[in-house]
């Protein structure tokens, strides 16, 4: 059992050989710090990317089910009878209709036929937090013979310029509505996938929206389920019900699920994490190779040394301990510069491509722990080299 007094003269004389050579310790550590510093920087960077990308589509509808339906000869769309059917399934929290509206929209001498007019109902805004100002569709709007209307900022910007929107009327398909809320842009997948607008987007209660189509049916909806645990089977649900509504007919609808697509991602995103890790690790090998090849010449170098301290007395242990020491040092001290450089790195890559920076601690354990490692795995050989020198032999080396 080594005594503490003999590895705190260990450790001082680890660090003062390491001091006595800086220029060769720095480019011993540099394959460290340039390993680490990949590891950091690609983990981090990547682990950045693939939660901005995860946040986004869960914008877009985690915990929802877009069903879209091209209908048949037959029958076009989805009733009122088969909407309140589609909302007694027992996995159903709410469900949201989605009606494009193709008509202009005119304001004193402003007109658009190129803004976004969608027929929604008050479950749609009570999911999507979009409201800036004023107040969302509430279910008094559903009657379909209440004319009010949530714009967002494009469409305030363009209808009210310099003034407040709140409380003033646009007329949408000759129709005058009065302006109740204003929102922020809608990421949501159905708004996507119904488009988007330069001139803005007017959210009108959507049994309006089918008046104005004449229209008696809702061609695209949003269900929103209670518990996501369940959803594959609220799925077969869905498709057993809109299968009885289409006759079985092929092709007369399809169900969309976000959450699916966003385990996709994520399992993706875990594997690319991983693979560049591993990449970068190779960096890690040859900077724990730089380090041996340290290691084994100082004890070429030092032979005299440790002959003479092995005849003073020190013990193989000790020698041992000291050239261990120094590896570990020249490792950590390496995998510390490293972890502030691949920080900086990954921190200007976040900025340059315009997402937000998160430190990443696992990272961070994971570039000390590999450097530790290193140190210890790559400094072990050198160490046990010095450690069964002959004294003897040592002492007659030139």
């Amino acid at each position: 059992m080594l005594k503490l007094g003999v590895v705190k003269q260990s450790v001082k004389m680890s660090a003062k050989n390491i001091k006595s050579n800086k220029m060769r310790s720095f480019l011993t550590m540099l394959g460290v710090i340039i390993g680490v510093a990949a590891v950091i920087a690609l983990i981090t960077t990547v682990s950045g990317v693939s939660d901005y990308m995860l946040d986004y589509f869960a914008d877009m509808g985690a915990g929802s089910l877009t069903v879209s339906t091209t209908g048949t000869s037959l029958k076009s769309g989805l009733t009122e009878n088969d909407l309140a059917e589609i909302r007694a399934l027992e996995n159903v929290e709410s469900i949201s209709p989605s009606v494009a509206v193709y008509t202009n929209v005119v304001r004193n001498e402003l007109v658009s036929s190129d803004a976004k007019v969608t027929g929604k109902n008050q479950f749609y805004f009570i999911h999507n937090d979009l409201i800036t100002r004023g107040r969302p569709l509430l279910e008094s709007d559903m009657s379909g013979d209440v004319q009010v209307t949530v714009i967002d900022d494009a469409a305030a910007k363009k209808f009210f310029p310099g003034e407040d929107p709140l409380g003033k009327t646009v007329k949408i398909g000759g129709i005058l509505y009065t302006v109740v809320g204003i929102c922020d842009k809608d990421s949501n997948i159905m708004s996507a996938l119904l488009g988007g607008s330069g001139d803005g987007t007017f959210y009108i209660p959507y049994k309006n929206a089918l008046a104005m189509n004449g229209k008696n049916s809702v061609g695209n909806l949003e269900v929103y389920v209670k518990d996501t645990d369940h959803t594959d089977d609220l799925i077969d649900e869905l498709e057993h019900l809109l299968d009885n509504t289409f006759n079985n007919a092929s092709g007369a609808y399809s169900i969309f699920n976000m959450d699916s697509l966003l385990e996709m991602m994520n399992t993706m995103s875990d594997i690319m994490t991983k693979l560049l890790a591993g990449i970068a690790s190779i960096a890690l090998l040859v900077g724990g190779i730089g380090i041996m090849n340290m290691m084994l010449v100082s004890v070429t170098e030092r032979t005299k040394e440790i002959g003479l301290r092995k005849a003073l007395g020190a013990t193989p242990a000790v020698i041992q301990l000291q050239f261990l020491l120094e590896s570990v040092f020249l490792s950590v001290m390496g995998g510390l510069f490293g972890i502030l450089f691949g920080e900086a790195i990954s921190y200007a890559a976040t900025k340059l491509i315009e997402i937000e920076f998160r430190f990443n601690l696992s990272a961070v354990f994971l570039g000390f722990f590999f450097s530790l490692l290193v140190g210890v795995v790559f400094g072990w050989a050198p160490a046990r080299r010095a450690s069964k020198l002959n004294p003897i032999d040592a002492l007659r080396s030139e």
